[in-house]
């Protein structure tokens, strides 16, 4: 199977996931199941159709509407659906030939687009994502075997322990959800890579933060969902890690 194949069929199963990931955003919040009811309409509550269930497709054949009440349909459908298959895509040729340690970035990357978004909406990591993160993470780095003992201990402790510190010194400033991630990041990452990206996330956080209070379009007590700073900063320290870390090397220690 030739690599741009390979890298179609990696991006289709992204819109796969994408669509299941849609219902995990939608549900968990809310305290759902996300099995059963089949997918419905938040609208109207009518059950969807199997072609209305097509990833991507169907919110475009249906122009963003539902086929029964004709309510909108949010934009974040087709997003999250597109945003997972090219990051599935991308990462199946940075990995190529390492199956079980794409593997183990790919459910990484799903449970960070999930996060994301929930985060966004309604600024909460469910505990559920965070569950299924340990757990995933464990039995990734036992098939994957790419971390040692040493690297996953420490990865593991020191993000949630420097997270509460700031937690409890921003007094409520930072949230629970949060101190919980560093963890599974740091499971999924390692000692020292966690740290790349706990920085990167961070950085582009306190900017974004920093832009929306000059433009006054954030108050000072305003709070601001880290998770998809975090996600963020992961994706890009996988992507590009080393590279970003020898510029910021030469530019600062030169």
């Amino acid at each position: 199977m030739s690599l741009t194949v390979g890298t179609v069929l990696w991006g289709v199963f992204g819109l796969v996931v994408g669509s299941f990931l849609n219902v995990c955003i939608y549900r968990l919040p809310r305290g759902e199941s996300i099995i059963f009811p089949p997918s419905r309409c938040p609208d109207c509550r009518e059950k969807l159709r199997p072609r209305d269930l097509v990833p991507l497709f169907s919110y475009l054949w249906l122009r963003g509407r539902c086929r029964n009440c004709r309510a909108p349909i949010s934009p974040r459908y087709p997003l999250v659906e597109l945003a997972t298959a090219i990051l599935f895509a991308g990462f199946s040729v940075t990995l190529e030939g390492k199956p079980l340690i794409l593997l183990k970035y790919l459910f990484l990357i799903s449970l960070l687009v999930a996060i994301s978004f929930i985060d966004l909406e309604h600024y909460l990591i469910p505990n559920e994502m965070i569950i299924t993160g340990l757990i995933g993470g464990i039995g990734f780095n036992l098939a994957a075997g790419d971390l040692n003992l040493l690297q996953v201990l420490v990865g593991t402790l020191i993000p949630p322990l420097l997270f509460l510190l700031l937690a409890l010194a921003s007094r409520g400033g930072m949230g629970m959800g949060d101190v919980k991630l560093g963890a599974v990041l740091g499971l999924f990452l390692g000692w020292p890579r966690v740290m790349e990206a706990l920085f990167l996330g961070c950085l582009l956080a306190g900017a974004v933060a920093l832009g929306l209070l000059i433009t006054r379009r954030l108050g000072r007590k305003d709070p601001i969902p880290l998770g998809p700073f975090l996600a963020t900063g992961t994706i890009v320290t996988l992507f590009w890690g080393p590279q970003l870390w020898n510029w910021y090397a030469a530019f600062f220690f030169r």
